[in-house]
């Protein structure tokens, strides 16, 4: 029993000395610990664990942890970091109840940096019978200066989109104004509803469903449509009608309409789902952005970054700014193209579905893209209605489709690439002649019933500059079979086939086949020619020719001013081999089945195309005639054109013709 007693008395004794012999929690060390929590934004912890009293009195729990969550979530802070300075020798902090480091707390907001000095306390309290350091906490931990009561407010100056203009400075799409018509709904009778539908072409249910969202009241301006400042009269005559006025507002302007409509493209509100993948990048529900076209393509450089500044508003309505990053408008874009050129092949396109490319052979630089049948950008901007939608995505014809960047076969007007790949390979003799006889032809009876079939008979003895001047389909099958069809692969790979098309705006690349390869001789052949499963765009068939008369040497199409010129393919055709093609691709005009492009006082070259589109040989399918041209005496661009349907217009003499037209007016 002693002995129990006395080994009692020794833990208690013991534990005694440990106690008084135990190292006393420091300040610096409490707010090392503190700072960590802060760091990682443990705000809940950093308040029940390490808050002094006298900031618990003063500020809740709801108004530290949640404000500050909502606020750094708000202002998007990223990158916390808080430090603060040790003392550089031990001090005893025994006699004293408060302790004070300077602090450095910065962060990264949507409005730039935040970085600033404060200084931090510490109150030594004694809880649960225990002494330790508690941090007397401020608002100005948050944000600097920040105080009790303050209101955090934010603002945004939207950034001017860039504008873009032609090779001329005549502008494409600009920031202008247009007329926002709308309705105050207590001043307008229900029968004039009808009638303000009627003049601005939408329906009486699309007004309706604007007069009744939930924050219209009946004294307000109620907005229904907008239309260009063009149509004054339209303006005019519509708040002639009680109740309805009109404003002037911003509004994007293209002023070339439906003939650059694809190629520029039109601005808008993002869809839900596109919002979430612009998750991060600044954009709003409210934001416009490029939706098609040059707009979409070219969004980084045009839409800038609007100013952004963070700012304390006290209660004296005193405004202190904290963060403030200033607005960058928009780059103003300078195209290629010659928006008279577009426009004038628009003109004579118009009725047509189709596409056309005018590329300059010596730099590439796209001087028009035109795609038929089109649509209006500005209605789309402006706000174009239901009914009007719907018979543009119902119209059999597509004007929605975008087809300078789609590939089509590019029929006979391939002849002149697989001459050249036969030139240049040396499996070509031009003089070389083939004796043809009749329409069609087989290579044997391997072939079963399937013939090559050419249009025109007139010549049983063919050579180079007969087979092009008569696009005559058995001598370029031939040509392909001899050449072969690792020759023939090759070379068109030499033309770009495979390949992305190396500009800035997306252009489908060009096939061979479906499968890039050639297994049989009876695709070969085909494709030699044109048919088979060779693709191009109308944007590459462009370039091809223009690396055809350019002495071999095909340059990258380019569509913005500032960028890089430069050869894309070489070596395609020696100086002497190019001479020869540009002389056949005259006498295609001159002498040939183009005969219909001469126009006085030009050169007109070319090389026309008829691509079939059936399912089997023997059957009568749809056609696209292609024309492929370029004005030997003013050599500015090479104009490859295709319009579909053309089986019951002639066929690519269609095509010729409207290109013809095109020349005479040019």
């Amino acid at each position: 029993m002693v002995k129990k007693i006395f080994l009692l008395c020794l833990f208690v004794t013991l534990s005694i000395l440990a106690a008084g012999c135990q190292e006393k929690v420091q300040p610096d060390d409490r707010l090392n610990e503190f700072v960590d929590l802060w760091n990682n934004q443990k705000f809940e912890k950093m308040y029940t664990t390490y808050f002094a009293s006298s900031a618990k009195d003063t500020l809740s729990k709801e108004e530290v942890v949640n404000r500050t969550q909502d606020i750094y979530k708000d202002l998007e802070v990223k990158d916390l970091k808080v430090s603060f300075k040790k003392p550089q020798e031990d001090k005893e902090w025994d006699k004293d109840t408060e302790a004070e480091f300077p602090v450095t707390i910065s962060m990264n907001t949507f409005a730039g940096e935040v970085s600033y000095e404060e200084t931090i306390t510490l109150k030594k309290e004694e809880r649960d019978e225990e002494e330790s350091w508690y941090v007397d906490w401020k608002p100005s931990f948050i944000l600097p200066e920040m105080e009790k009561g303050d209101k955090v407010g934010v603002k945004s100056i939207e950034a001017e989109r860039g504008e873009i203009y032609d090779r001329n400075d005549n502008p494409l799409a600009i920031n202008g104004e247009a007329y926002e018509i709308g309705i105050v709904p207590e001043k307008i009778s229900a029968g004039d509803l009808s009638k303000v539908a009627s003049l601005l072409e939408i329906s009486t249910d699309e007004i309706e469903k604007a007069l009744n969202q939930r924050w219209v009241k009946p004294d307000q301006f109620v907005p229904i449509k907008k239309i260009p400042l063009s149509n004054q009269s339209l303006a005019a005559e519509v708040t002639s009608i009680e109740g309805v006025l009109s404003s002037r507002v911003p509004a994007r302007q293209y002023p070339y309409g439906e003939a650059a409509a694809h190629l520029i493209g039109y601005i808008g509100k993002p869809t839900a789902e596109k919002l979430e993948q612009l998750e991060g990048k600044g954009y709003t529900a409210q934001s416009l952005l490029g939706i098609k076209g040059a707009e979409l393509v070219y969004e980084d450089r045009l839409r800038g970054q609007n100013g952004q500044r963070i700012y304390l508003k006290k209660e004296s309505e005193e405004e202190v700014t904290i963060a403030e990053k200033e607005v960058q408008n928009g780059e103003n874009l300078k195209l290629t193209i010659d928006a008279e050129l577009q426009q004038k092949l628009y003109s004579g396109m118009k009725d047509e579905a189709g596409t056309a490319a005018a590329v300059n052979q010596e730099t590439g630089e796209a001087m028009a893209l035109v795609s038929v049948p089109s649509f209006d950008s500005n209605e789309f901007v402006l706000g174009m209605s239901g009914s009007k939608y719907d018979e543009l995505v119902n119209n059999t014809e597509k004007p929605l489709r975008s087809r300078f960047i789609q590939t089509y076969s590019p029929g006979s007007a391939m002849k002149g690439i697989t001459a050249s790949v036969g030139l240049k390979s040396g499996k070509l003799d031009p003089d070389k002649t083939f004796t043809i006889k009749g329409k069609t032809w087989r290579k044997d009876e391997s072939w079963g019933g399937y013939k090559i079939v050419r249009v025109f008979e007139n010549e049983s003895v063919v050579d180079l500059e007969s087979a092009m001047k008569y696009s005559d389909n058995i001598y370029f099958a031939r040509v392909g079979l001899e050449m072969g069809a690792e020759t023939f692969i090759n070379g068109l790979k030499d033309f770009g086939f495979g390949e992305e098309i190396p500009m800035s705006y997306p252009v489908s690349k060009s096939q061979v086949s479906n499968d890039g390869s050639i297994s049989k001789e009876i695709l070969l052949a085909d494709s030699a020619f044109g048919q088979g499963e060779v693709l191009m765009s109308i944007v590459h068939l462009a370039s091809a020719y223009g690396g055809i008369i350019n002495d071999g040497a095909m340059m990258k199409p380019v569509l913005l001013k500032d960028e890089e010129q430069g050869v894309w393919k070489e070596g395609l055709l020696t100086p002497e081999q190019s001479q020869l093609m540009r002389t056949n691709l005259r006498k295609v005009v001159s002498e040939g089945i183009a005969g219909k492009a001469q126009v006085a006082g030009k050169e007109i070259a070319g090389k026309t195309g008829t691509a079939e589109i059936k399912s089997e040989q023997g059957t009568k399918g749809k056609e696209n005639g292609l024309f492929v041209s370029y004005d030997q005496k003013n050599p500015e661009f090479v104009l490859a054109m295709l319009l579909e349907g053309v089986e019951d217009r002639g066929g690519s003499t269609h095509t010729v013709q409207v290109a013809q037209k095109f020349y005479e007016s040019y």
